[in-house]
């Protein structure tokens, strides 16, 4: 008897035991071999899909997720950021070269190309503030590509890992698209130097950090070291 019991304690034990009965009735099921512990992915990139707001030229905003991402490896100028037109033309009525709103710009550039339609960002990495930073595409097209393209923005480095942003890059610089038509002062000098980083910034502000810039985009057409004239001296 204790040993009938033992036997029934044993099998009870033993999970997903199969009778002749499920065989039967799951023949499929219960001869699949078990899954190895090693086909399984180790790590899966985190996928966002859905419709975005705008929050700058480079930040999608997916408010289903609540979460913020960034496109990867390219840089715009913030929103408070000013550049400044280097086509001076009316110096008699303006006082000074007219301002350029290039981070209004950059976002409305962003905004444009998106549209209504959903986006689908993958993250490739982490910023050192912990937002997603992914590769993101809307109707087949890669974003970041449709921003370099027109100029509103900028590869984040000049070692970057897509020959294809490159190219966008350069042929917008030679076209003299967006940003490059202007004096804009490089995006992460601005974000080390600029105190008022508030909506309200004015174009002065910028037009000072760009005559003792240290670095710089330019219009690659003319002397990236030439400093705009100042008239209040």
């Amino acid at each position: 008897m204790k040993r009938h019991l033992l036997a029934a304690a044993a099998l009870a034990l033993i999970p997903h035991a199969a009778t002749a009965a499920d065989l039967i009735k799951t023949p499929a099921a219960a001869a699949r071999p078990p899954q190895r512990l090693s086909e399984a992915p180790i790590y899966q990139n985190a996928v966002y899909n859905g419709r975005v707001a705008v929050m700058d030229g480079r930040t999608l905003w997916y408010p289903q997720y609540a979460q913020r991402v960034r496109l990867v490896e390219i840089d715009a100028c913030e929103l408070p950021q000013w550049a400044i037109d280097p086509k001076w033309v009316d110096r008699e009525r303006q006082k000074a070269p007219p301002p350029v709103p290039c981070g209004p710009l950059a976002k409305a550039w962003l905004k444009r190309t998106i549209g209504s339609r959903p986006v689908e960002c993958t993250v490739i990495a982490y910023g050192n503030d912990g937002i997603p930073q992914a590769r993101c595409t809307s109707a087949g097209r890669d974003i970041a590509v449709e921003m370099l393209r027109v100029g509103w923005a900028r590869v984040a480095s000049p070692y970057s890992y897509s020959s294809q942003y490159l190219v966008y890059q350069q042929h917008a610089m030679a076209a003299r698209y967006g940003m490059w038509a202007t004096y804009v002062l490089d995006m992460n000098e601005w974000r080390r130097k600029a105190v008022d980083k508030t909506l309200d910034r004015q174009p002065i502000a910028d037009f000072n950090l760009l005559v003792e810039r240290e670095s710089e985009i330019s219009p690659p057409f003319i002397d990236a070291r030439k400093k705009p004239k100042r008239t209040d001296r």
